[in-house]
């Protein structure tokens, strides 16, 4: 009868890896800009204060029902400046309690919201753009309309979106460093 018989057989120790070597892998810091941080309140902070100036310039005006991508800027702007201000809340919470919002889940929605909101206050500020120029230069009925409200509105919401640009970029480079 053949029987094996048990043997021990020495094992060596499996090649060192890059993180024995170099360390264990470390998070990156939180950039300026991203959500949780100092930066990333004051870009909130300015998204949420230069689109509700955009949207009480155009309010404030009688006509601006008239063109319907003047309605199309007040709503989109006033999406913004709601979603920033809670993101700006969510900032300060995350500030005062000295937390990193660098979750997975929480990246994502900020992503996918930066993203929306931003391009929806792009297209409507491309579209006030458009009718002011309409109206100013093709037109020349800015006697009859507030013209001057109607581009500051229109520069305010562009500059809300050059603010809300960083976010969502910040965002996205670190979703996708996931």
């Amino acid at each position: 009868m053949s029987v094996s018989r048990p043997a021990v057989h020495p094992v060596e120790a499996p090649p060192l890896t890059e993180a024995a070597v170099h360390g264990p892998r470390v998070r990156m810091k939180d950039v300026q800009g991203m959500p949780g941080t100092k930066g990333g309140l004051f870009l909130r902070l300015s998204q949420f204060v230069f689109a509700i100036i955009s949207v009480s310039v155009m309010v404030t005006t009688s006509d601006f029902r008239s063109a319907t991508a003047f309605s199309y800027l007040v709503l989109a702007v006033g999406l913004q400046s709601l979603w920033s201000l809670s993101l700006a809340f969510v900032d300060i919470y995350a500030l005062l309690v000295k937390r990193s919002l660098r979750n997975y889940r929480a990246i994502r929605l900020f992503t996918i919201g930066d993203g929306i909101t931003s391009t929806l206050t792009f297209a409507a500020a491309c579209a006030s753009a458009g009718i002011t120029v309409l109206i100013g230069n093709d037109l020349d009925k800015c006697a009859l309309n507030h013209c001057s409200r109607f581009e500051t509105a229109t520069a305010m919401a562009f500059i809300s979106w050059f603010a809300m640009s960083p976010s969502f970029l910040m965002n996205f480079w670190s979703l996708a460093s996931h």
